[in-house]
């Protein structure tokens, strides 16, 4: 039964009143009539009278019909579960009859206001629109087809919001909305909707060649095993939309690539078909010449422009996470891949070159070797092509393979090598950015190599490349070197001199944009060298400049951000030569938590007077704390001394943005090993405040909590032992965790070693608990201080309760064999266990035990502890 609903003229016109009085500019206007509207809201058939606006009463001008329908869609919004089923209905059928209205507004309307009731959760309650919206898809009424589009894809998927002149598309938009959201309805219906999408595939139109593709794309991560049977025509016809005149449907069809990529089928579905697929992603990865138009690929000098401040992109800070250095490699920051797939800013973000090339990059890592038989001809012909663009889309080839098929171009590096350090000259800015790309993809295999072979020339010409001429090859250098330093790390050290001469040059050269960058190099020039930069030479050199720099930039600069982050990288290696520069630098970190601070506290007390800060200065500013800390060691007592660092790093312990916690407990342990008697006073009202912050659920402020932990037991000694139930139950839960992260997992190993250290007693009841993750954890760390108390911590346990190791003893041979050179006395403590286990069991047990050692791991034992 239908339901019948007539408007209340007198009710009626009040309304209409209304609607004409909320369009007046005058803001006291507005205020009574927002007022006017909420008490409306008491009454339910208040909605009804807005539908009826919306939908039946011509005779009124759009624009108020169109706000009557908008008031609706936030009454929908906020009240939608309270509107009695009678008004619920009428608005629902309203909608459908009108979603194809003369008025493109009303019409978009209409479309918002489904969209809205169909986010509330009604579609399993609104039988009839799906099938009403599928079955505009044979509508001859291009108007309802319209509106069918807009209705679904306004609100679920913004990115599907287009302007679309064709009503097929249209429909299909709409029904990709709901692939996504993998409404039950249209997953009933999945096969029918499979073989309209067939029906359709081969359309003239574009724009639903173009949804048809985005539809397969969307289907494969939502009902891949619909999509199996059809998969060797899916294919097909991807191959060929991949290759569509119009761009547009190409970067979608090319999506498909991508998206099959990560996919567990994707090498069953795409072995027999890489012949084909490898030459049209190759043919993708080309500038297309409005590319080369819009990236100026004309313009081969413009050092002397300055930059357009819209195009530098906001600097985000990465806070600082205390990790644990690994064998034969560096730091280990956890999977930061962040080096994108060449960068041209400039154009719009995604489009068909950078698919091409990111779906190349994970293909790459799938198929590893294989794919070089179909990319190795190709490479040889594009990039020795004499066409620049073809040249230049070679070596963006070779870079996007360099991660997944490293292995096999190995043998042909010795030759390409020289040939990409040629490229470093080109007389095209386009192609000499691309190669400072290309080659930072192979700077691990460079580093690997004698020095002088490649090496040396490589950062000869980067070097020069620094100070190019053209912008875009300046910046493309500056990452490039970045990486390549990460990589060399020390083998910089002989080049020193020249290298700091060509960064010092560059800031006189620099425009503001690559400016940003030139900081991450330097700061990354530091980690990469560590101490060997603390010589007169070169602080001589390098400081000037950037206290310069340091001077010129106000206190809400965001420029700050990367250079704050490039001092305490230089300040961490520097260390005592840092000490002239230090004390006006540690005086205006402090300023800037303060003002964060007291700004903070003025926008909560009153939101209306006082903007919210931003944090990121406060956060950006306890991080180059941290490097003085680390830097300076015992050095920076006296700045401690006479400053209220421990007050304000009390409040910024209890922020309530995590990154702020997280920057506060790096500072806090770094001072904990800097001047531990500043910071003993405060330990009884920083311990609980750790203890609540060891959440896994935050992995870097957990972290690095747990660190801070470990570094104030040390120094605390014995006098750890009433905060000790604070805090062990949570490291242990967090270490039997499982997929905890390697850098949270291994320093929660050190941190409960570090307890058991300074109080066995407490602790090592527990033993049995934690033993097994705690001895695989630290297997792979190098030997360093922390491991080492860590593991003094674990032997003293043991022989507090050798029960709690009995069950895992394997496993802690294992971790007493990944030392490589222990101090004397822990290496007794060692041999005194390992003995002491094989006396109590008896020669014969312990040889049945031994036996199921790993050769390597038995060898080791015999050699260095005689069992």
């Amino acid at each position: 039964m239908e339901y019948q609903w007539k408007p209340d003229e007198q009710g009626l016109q009040q309304i209409l009143q209304l609607l004409r009085e909320s369009q007046s500019p005058d803001t006291s206007t507005q205020r009574s009539v927002q007022q006017k509207l909420e008490q409306l809201n008491q009454y339910p058939d208040f909605n009804n009278y807005l539908i009826f606006v919306l939908t039946k009463l011509k005779s009124e001008d759009e624009p108020t019909r169109s706000l009557s329908g908008l008031i609706l869609k936030n009454n929908v919004k906020a009240h939608y579960q309270n509107f009695p089923n009678g008004v619920s209905d009428f608005i629902k059928n309203e909608c459908l009859q009108n979603i194809g209205d003369s008025s493109p507004l009303i019409r978009a309307t209409v479309g918002i206001l489904i969209t809205t009731i169909a986010s509330k959760g009604e579609l399993q309650n609104w039988p009839d629109l799906l099938p009403k919206l599928c079955a505009l898809l044979d509508s001859e009424d291009y108007n309802t087809c319209e509106a069918s589009g807009s209705s679904t894809s306004a609100g679920v998927l913004n990115h599907l919001r287009f302007h679309i002149n064709s009503q097929k598309s249209h429909a299909i938009a709409c029904v990709n909305q709901f692939i996504i959201s993998r409404t039950q309805a249209l997953m009933l219906h999945i096969d029918s909707f499979i073989e309209n999408l067939f029906a359709l595939a081969g359309d003239e139109e574009s724009e639903v060649r173009k949804n048809v593709c985005r539809a397969l794309v969307m289907l494969l991560e939502v009902r891949m095993d619909r999509l199996l049977p059809h998969m060797h025509n899916i294919v097909e016809y991807m191959l060929q939309r991949t290759q569509d005149q119009d761009e547009n449907v190409a970067l979608e069809a090319c999506e498909f690539w991508l998206t099959l990529a990560e996919q567990p089928v994707c090498k069953d579905v795409l072995c027999g078909h890489l012949s084909k697929l490898t030459p049209v992603l190759v043919n993708g990865m080309k500038y297309s010449e409005i590319d080369i138009i819009l990236l100026k690929g004309d313009v081969e000098e413009d050092e002397a422009i300055p930059d357009n401040e819209q195009d530098i992109r906001p600097r985000f800070h990465r806070s600082r996470t205390v990790a644990q250095q690994h064998e034969a490699d560096g730091i280990e920051e956890g999977d930061d891949d962040d080096e994108d797939l060449d960068d041209d800013d400039t154009i719009s973000d995604w489009n068909l070159r950078k698919c091409s090339a990111a779906a190349l990059d994970v293909l790459a890592n799938v198929f590893r070797d294989d794919l070089l038989l179909h990319i190795l001809p190709l490479l040889k012909e594009l990039l020795f092509h004499p066409e620049w663009v073809i040249k230049e889309s070679g070596i963006l080839v070779l870079g996007a393979i360099a991660e997944g098929c490293m292995q096999g171009m190995i043998p042909y590096l010795p030759e390409l090598i020289p040939h990409l350090v040629q490229c470093l000259s080109d007389k095209k800015a386009l192609v000499r950015s691309i190669t400072c790309w290309t080659l930072s993809r192979y700077a691990h295999w460079v580093v690997s190599q004698p020095p002088d072979t490649y090496l040396k020339p490589l950062m000869t010409e980067l070097l020069k490349r620094i100070l190019d001429s053209n912008k875009r090859v300046q910046e493309a250098a500056c990452s490039a070197f970045a990486t390549l330093e990460e990589e060399a790390c020390t083998e910089l050290v002989p080049y020193l001199a020249y290298i700091l001469d060509t960064l010092v040059f560059a800031f006189s050269k620099y425009q503001h944009k690559n400016l940003l960058i030139l900081y991450d190099a330097i700061g990354t020039l530091a980690d990469s060298v560590g101490h060997h930069l603390n010589k007169p030479e070169y602080i001589q050199m390098l400081m000037p400049p950037l206290i310069q720099k340091w001077n010129q930039l106000k206190d809400e600069d965001k420029d700050l951000f990367p250079l704050l982050e490039c001092l305490s990288s230089v300040a961490t290696a520097l260390q005592s030569g840092f000490l002239p520069y230090c004390e006006p630098v540690y005086q205006r970190c402090v300023n800037l938590v303060q003002k964060t601070l007291a700004q903070a506290m003025l926008h909560h007390s009153q939101p209306d007077q006082y903007e919210a800060p931003d944090k990121d200065f406060m956060i950006v500013a306890l991080d180059l704390l941290s490097g003085l800390a680390e830097g300076l060691g015992g050095n920076i007592e006296q700045l401690v001394a006479r400053s209220n660092i421990l007050t304000l790093m009390y409040q910024c312990m209890q922020d309530k943005m995590p990154e702020v916690r997280q920057s506060s407990f790096a500072l806090l342990g770094d001072l904990t090993k800097a001047c531990f008697p500043h910071v003993k006073p405060c330990i009884a009202d920083f311990m609980p405040i750790l203890g609540t912050n060891l959440n896994p659920e935050l992995i870097s402020v957990c972290n690095n909590a747990t660190w801070a932990i470990g570094e104030i037991s040390i120094q605390m000694g014995a006098e750890m032992q009433p905060y000790v139930a604070m805090v062990l139950h949570q490291l242990v839960e967090i270490i039997n965790r499982p997929n905890t992260p390697k850098t949270l997992l291994e320093n929660t190993a050190i941190t409960i070693g570090r307890l058991g250290y300074v109080c066995p007693q407490e602790v090592a009841p527990m033993l049995q608990q934690f033993i097994r993750p705690w001895c695989t954890s630290l297997r792979n760390i190098r030997d360093n201080e922390e491991k080492d108390s860590a593991f003094r911590g674990i032997c003293t346990m043991i022989s507090v309760n050798p029960g709690g190791v009995v069950q895992d003893f394997i496993f802690f041979c294992d971790a007493i064999a990944s030392w490589v050179n222990p101090k004397d006395d822990l290496r007794d403590m060692f041999c005194k266990i390992l003995h002491g286990f094989k006396n109590q069991v008896g020669d014969e047990n312990w040889r049945r035990f031994s036996d199921q050692f790993p050769l390597p791991l038995k060898e080791r034992l015999a050699a260095f502890y005689g069992v």
